[in-house]
């Protein structure tokens, strides 16, 4: 998995009066747990914009100013009510030989003939958790729908490794295509298909937003 450099500096003081002066200048106060003691750390807020603000899932390695550096994933962020600026973050410090918990993204490839065809694209788990080792952790799942037709889909069980335990049941839809009125459904020995009855309304196609983004 991808690692993401954060430089800060160690904090002396981590009561509410030096949190919020921190705030004001511009850092973000965080802490990493999981080691012998809490690691009380600042760093600019601008140092987080590639850790935060992306669907893609990273590792960090925290670097202070007496070139300490701790290796760790993001475990909790709290954003301000009104201004939507990060006001804390929680880290979890990872060591080689213990297992971490981490939300990775599956990434869709490849053209659905089944929704060529009319069928609607379901999005149902746009990520996954999962159970491994630091080293053995993804970048992402890359799920291949070049082959899913109409009523076709793609369980968890497909994606699962030796590598690390997928949390969600086996029986989990990632993704999968279903029937829409006025979709052809294509057997393997008829290439022209047959038209199901019916058009597919206004309200309906609503109704197939709000489903994809379930």
């Amino acid at each position: 998995m991808k690692s993401i450099t954060i430089k800060g500096s160690e904090r002396e003081s981590v009561g509410k009066k030096a949190t919020k002066a921190l705030r004001n200048a511009g850092k973000v106060p965080c802490v990493v747990y999981g080691g012998e003691k809490p690691l009380h750390f600042s760093a600019d807020e601008l140092a987080f914009k590639n850790l935060v603000y992306t669907p893609n899932a990273h590792t960090v390695v925290v670097e202070l100013e007496d070139k300490k550096k701790v290796r760790a994933i993001m475990q909790d962020i709290q954003f301000h009510p009104v201004t939507d600026k990060i006001q804390h973050i929680d880290f979890y410090q990872l060591f080689d030989d213990k297992e971490v918990t981490l939300n990775i993204p599956v990434r869709l490839e490849g053209n659905s003939p089944g929704v060529r065809n009319g069928g609607r694209l379901l999005f149902r788990n746009r990520k996954l958790t999962i159970k491994a080792l630091p080293d053995n952790l993804p970048d992402f799942f890359k799920v291949d729908i070049s082959k899913l037709k109409i009523g076709d889909n793609i369980l968890v069980e497909s994606l699962e490794s030796d590598e690390f335990s997928i949390l969600q049941p086996s029986t989990t839809v990632v993704v999968q295509v279903k029937t829409a009125r006025a979709a052809v459904v294509v057997d393997d020995e008829d290439e022209e298909g047959e038209e199901v009855e019916g058009e597919v309304t206004a309200a309906e196609g609503a109704e197939e937003t709000t489903e994809a983004a379930e």
